[in-house]
C-alpha cells in the first residue's frame, strides 16, 4: 500500500541510477579510446626507424619573387648618412641570424626575367665587353642569377641606390675589372637617370660621372697595382720593359682623391702575375719572374700582401671615414692556354659547385684579401670606419660562360668559323653575371653591419 501510494518517488530514484550508468558507461568508452589510440601511437613509433638514424628533411624552400621581397621593409643606417627604407633590398635574415648567412656561398639559380638591360637602352658598355652587339650568338648566360643559401639577396634596387646616394660619391679603384664593374652599375641605374660625363683621363681608364636629379658623383680611378709603379705597357698588353713597383709607397692617383668619396670599392689582383721589379726604401729588394737578372725572386704573394697591408693601413689611418669594400680578386676561365697563347673560353652553362677547382693564384691571392681585410676591419671599427669584404671569387668562378671570349671583337667570324682569334676570359660580358656583384654591393651598404 505504501509503495503503491508514491509511485513518483519510486520512479525517481530509478532514473538517477540509470543517468549514473549511463554517464559512467561513457566515461569507460572514452577513456578506452584514449588508451587504445595511445597504444597504436606508441606502437608505430616503435616500429619506425630507430632515432639515431632518422635525418631530418630539409624544409622545402617557398619560391623567392621580386614582389614578395619588396614587401619586406627594414630601417638601417649607414655611416655619415641619414637612415633610408629601402624595398627590395632587404635580407629576411633575422639580426639574430644574421652571422650564420654568408651571401657570398650560394648558388647560380635559373632567373627568367633576363637580363636589366640591353646594349640599346645603355650607352656606356666598352666595344670589348659588349658581346651581343659582338654576334656572340647565345644568350643562355643572361638567365641566372646568384642566390645565397641561406638568406635571401633581392635584386639591386636603382631607384633606391640613388635616392641613398644623393649628394654622395662614390669611387671604384682599380684595374680595368672595376671598370667593367662600374659600367654593369652604370647600365642599371641608366634605367632610371642617365649620367653624364664629366671627366676622363687621356686613355680612358679613369673616368667620372655626375647624375644631376641627384647630385651623384660616380668615378672610376684606374690604379692596377694601388701602389706607385711605372708600367710600360700599351693598350694592348704589349711591354717594353719590366714594371717598376715600389712597395712602399701609394698611387698618389687615388689618396690624393680619397676624402672626396662616401663609398669606396677597391680591388687589386692580377696584375700582380705580371714581371716585376720591386723596389723598397729606395732600392731594388727584389722581383718577380726576372729571369737572367741578378735579382732575388720575391715572387707575387711577398708584393701582393705588401701592397694590401699599405692600402688599408692608410685607409684605417685616414681622418676621413667612408664606407669601404674591398673587393676579392677575379678568377679567369681560359682553357688550354693562356689570353696570349690561344687559350679559350667556349662554355655556355654555369658550373656547378665542386665541377670547378679555384687556380692556386686566385686561392692565394684571396687568401691574402681575405685576412688583411679582416684585421683592418677590427682596428677600423675602433675608429668609426666601416670596412667590408666584398668575396666575389667565387661566386664568380662559376660563371666561365659570362666572358666575351672571341666577341671582344665585332664579327670575329665573318668568313672563316675557325679563325684563330683572341679571346677575353677575364672580363665579363654586359649584360652578364657582373650585374649580380651589384646586387651584394648594395645589400652591404644597406645592411652592411650584419655581414663581416
Amino acid at each position: 500500500m505504501r509503495f503503491e501510494s508514491n509511485p513518483l518517488s519510486s520512479l525517481h530514484k530509478q532514473n538517477h541510477f540509470l543517468v549514473k550508468f549511463a554517464v559512467s558507461f561513457l566515461l569507460m568508452g572514452l577513456a578506452f579510446r584514449i588508451f587504445f589510440s595511445d597504444s597504436i601511437r606508441l606502437s608505430s613509433v616503435l616500429e619506425t626507424t630507430p632515432l639515431a638514424e632518422q635525418k631530418p628533411e630539409p624544409p622545402l624552400a617557398e619560391p623567392k619573387t621580386e614582389d614578395s621581397l619588396a614587401e619586406q621593409k627594414t630601417v638601417s643606417s649607414l655611416p655619415s648618412s641619414p637612415t633610408f627604407d629601402f624595398p627590395g633590398n632587404e635580407s629576411q635574415t633575422s639580426q639574430n641570424d644574421a652571422k650564420k648567412c654568408d651571401i657570398f656561398k650560394g648558388d647560380w639559380i635559373p632567373d627568367p626575367s633576363g637580363p636589366r638591360y640591353t646594349n640599346e637602352s645603355c650607352h656606356v658598355m666598352e666595344a670589348h665587353q659588349n658581346c651581343m652587339k659582338n654576334g656572340r650568338p647565345d644568350s643562355g648566360y643572361f638567365y641566372w642569377r646568384w642566390s645565397p643559401r641561406d638568406c635571401d639577396l633581392p635584386k639591386f634596387n636603382p631607384q633606391s641606390f640613388l635616392d641613398m646616394m644623393r649628394n654622395k660619391s662614390m669611387a671604384f679603384i682599380g684595374d680595368s675589372i672595376s671598370r667593367n664593374h662600374v659600367q654593369s652599375l652604370l647600365c642599371i641605374l641608366s634605367q632610371v637617370e642617365q649620367a653624364d660625363e664629366v671627366y676622363h683621363d687621356k686613355e680612358y681608364r679613369s673616368k667620372r660621372w655626375h647624375f644631376l636629379s641627384h647630385n651623384f658623383t660616380l668615378s672610376v680611378i684606374w690604379s692596377p697595382f694601388l701602389i706607385k709603379a711605372a708600367i710600360f705597357e700599351d693598350m694592348n698588353g704589349a711591354s717594353s720593359s719590366e714594371i717598376q713597383l715600389y712597395l712602399d709607397k701609394l698611387d698618389n692617383l687615388w689618396t690624393d682623391q680619397f676624402n672626396k668619396f662616401d663609398y669606396a670599392v677597391i680591388a687589386g689582383g692580377k696584375w700582380f702575375l705580371k714581371t716585376a721589379i720591386y723596389h723598397e726604401n729606395g732600392t731594388i729588394t727584389g722581383c718577380h719572374y726576372c729571369p737572367g737578372k741578378n735579382i732575388t725572386e720575391l715572387g707575387y704573394e711577398y708584393a701582393y700582401r705588401k701592397a694590401v697591408e699599405l692600402v688599408l693601413n692608410f685607409i684605417t689611418g685616414s681622418e676621413h671615414k667612408p664606407m669601404v669594400l674591398f673587393r676579392t680578386t677575379t678568377p679567369d676561365h681560359f682553357e688550354n692556354g693562356e689570353w696570349f697563347s690561344g687559350g679559350y673560353c667556349n662554355r655556355t652553362v654555369p658550373f656547378r659547385e665542386g665541377e670547378v677547382n679555384m687556380k692556386d693564384v686566385d686561392g692565394v691571392m684571396r687568401n691574402i684579401e681575405l685576412e688583411e681585410v679582416e684585421k683592418a676591419a677590427g682596428i677600423g671599427s675602433e675608429k668609426g670606419l666601416m670596412l667590408k669584404i666584398l668575396d666575389t671569387t667565387q661566386l664568380s668562378l662559376l660563371r666561365p660562360d659570362g666572358h666575351p671570349g672571341p666577341y671582344r671583337q665585332f664579327q670575329p667570324f665573318p668568313k672563316d668559323q675557325n679563325a684563330k682569334v683572341q679571346n677575353d676570359c677575364l672580363h665579363w660580358c654586359l649584360p652578364g653575371p657582373i650585374d649580380s656583384w651589384n646586387d651584394l654591393v648594395m645589400e652591404l651598404l644597406v645592411n652592411g653591419d650584419k655581414y663581416r
